[in-house]
């Protein structure tokens, strides 16, 4: 182990507490060549951050993206997996990552955040930070799962910590888990962090020796109208054990959902959903036309999207079904859902309000049926069928009708990989935010954020609304 100095000491407690002591001073996170295997001999650095525009970036509707984290150099340090979270008490967004020394799985080291602040249609980025309570002495932490609690106005974070030495494919292989399921909160807006909270134990117990692995989301939670707050999660369940034999062969994945009834306090594990190979998910709560709420999840699988409902918030699932409509690249990639209520004034739709008129331009009945209750669904996955490409955004009119979903918007051309949206409905005005992994050669040399509204989301899938 490699021993502090004692002012090595002093400057690590130092910048502990600089982010409470000097709101005005920005302060970031350094990996050294040299650290020791139970806590990174980590290096702060504190400036005035008045002038440092270069660490600034503004984001604006209708124009390109907005870069968040660049990677370093090819093949060196490299952001990977975005979480986009929203925050309508403070007008935020949200923006996680993971800090990798290569774009490798196995070279994650820690998350990294940076706040948005939304102004009218525009957003402006702050700096990024390093999230140094959220990590296990020798362990990556890896797959950010943000949600927000809005009685409280608390953020959790969630995240799994995974041995430093042990990649998912060993994990899978041998059927012996290294990961553990970690959590942080923060009371206002991501300025401040909680330490760490290990769940492992309370949340998943005894099924750990089922598992050879497992992973949250990556991307956003969920919090239901119920109060429930809703994590996405998926483990590799091993089915049967046969001594002799490679375990990968006898595992399959399945998502579930982890969720809290009490503000955060108290969480539980959902069963696993049968069927289909289900990994990396996200959900979405929908309304049925008895006003009953249904939660759909959207999970990676081999060719085509899965999608499986719950009728009891997570807990358990139904049959799941292919969504033949959502196509998914060779090896898969994981995609971002979410619903929202499209209530519309008619400066949202482009159009003056003509009461005489009832139907919308696009084709959908004008203010009757877009002032209802009933929510549609938007996804964002790349829509090439070889290669992580053309970032697409599918809206769905008619969520519990499978084969619903319409032609993509290509938000990104060209290389495109992870995503996350996030739906940002203030002062009866909609607008989306989308996090995702883009380049010009691969999806892993930036991740950048892009602003739109919802005339553009309608324009841009025009001729394909029902």
């Amino acid at each position: 182990m490699v021993q502090r100095s004692r002012q090595t000491t002093s400057k690590y407690l130092l910048a502990r507490q600089l982010p409470e002591r000097l709101p005005e001073v920005r302060w970031n996170l350094m990996a050294p060549q040299k650290c020791s295997n139970d806590l990174p001999d980590l290096i702060f650095h504190w400036q005035n951050t008045s002038v440092l525009p270069e660490n600034m970036a503004e984001a604006q509707t209708g124009s390109r993206k907005t870069t968040l984290f660049h990677q370093e150099a090819s093949g060196g340090v490299t952001y990977r997996i975005p979480a986009l979270l929203f925050l309508p008490n403070q007008s935020v967004f949200l923006a996680f990552a993971e800090k990798r020394s290569s774009p490798k799985d196995e070279h994650a080291k820690y998350l990294v955040m940076r706040r948005g602040q939304k102004e009218g249609t525009s957003v402006q980025w702050g700096p990024p930070q390093a999230l140094v309570s959220a990590m296990i002495p020798g362990h990556r932490t890896m797959n950010p799962c943000p949600v927000y609690e809005k009685e409280t106005g608390r953020v959790f974070l969630f995240f799994i910590c995974v041995q430093s030495n042990a990649t998912a494919w060993h994990q899978i292989a041998t059927g012996r888990n290294a990961a553990r399921l970690g959590s942080v909160s923060s009371q206002d807006g991501g300025h401040t962090w909680s330490w760490l909270t290990d769940l492992t134990d309370r949340v998943i117990g005894d099924n750990l020796r089922n598992w050879a692995t497992f992973a949250v989301g990556p991307g956003h939670g969920l919090q239901l109208r119920s109060g429930r707050l809703v994590i996405p999660a998926y483990a590799y369940y091993i089915r049967r054990h046969v001594s002799g034999k490679p375990a990968a062969r006898r595992t399959r994945p399945h998502c579930f959902t982890v969720y809290s009834d009490d503000g955060g306090r108290n969480w539980t594990r959902g069963q696993l959903v049968p069927g289909f190979r289900t990994e990396e998910c996200q959900v979405a709560e929908l309304t049925r036309p008895d006003h009953s709420q249904v939660l759909y999840c959207n999970a990676r699988s081999p060719k085509y999207r899965v999608a499986v409902l719950s009728t009891n918030g997570g807990n358990q699932f139904e049959t799941p079904f292919l969504s033949k409509k959502l196509p998914e690249t060779r090896n898969g990639c994981q995609g971002s859902v979410v619903s929202f209520s499209p209530a519309l004034k008619p400066s949202e739709t482009g159009q003056r309000a003509n009461p005489v008129d009832s139907t919308h331009p696009l084709g959908v009945p004008r203010l009757t049926a877009l002032n209802t209750t009933k929510e549609w669904l938007l996804f964002s996955h790349p829509m090439g069928r070889r290669k992580r490409v053309n970032l697409g955004i599918y809206l769905n009119t008619a969520p519990l009708a499978n084969g619903s979903w319409k032609a993509p918007w290509v938000l990104h051309e060209g290389p495109s990989g992870y995503s996350d949206l996030a739906v940002c409905r203030e002062n009866h005005t909609l607008l989306f935010g989308c996090l995702f992994e883009s380049g010009l050669t691969t999806e892993y040399e930036e991740i950048a954020f892009r602003l739109f509204t919802v005339l553009e989301l309608l324009n841009n899938t025009r001729g394909n609304v029902t």
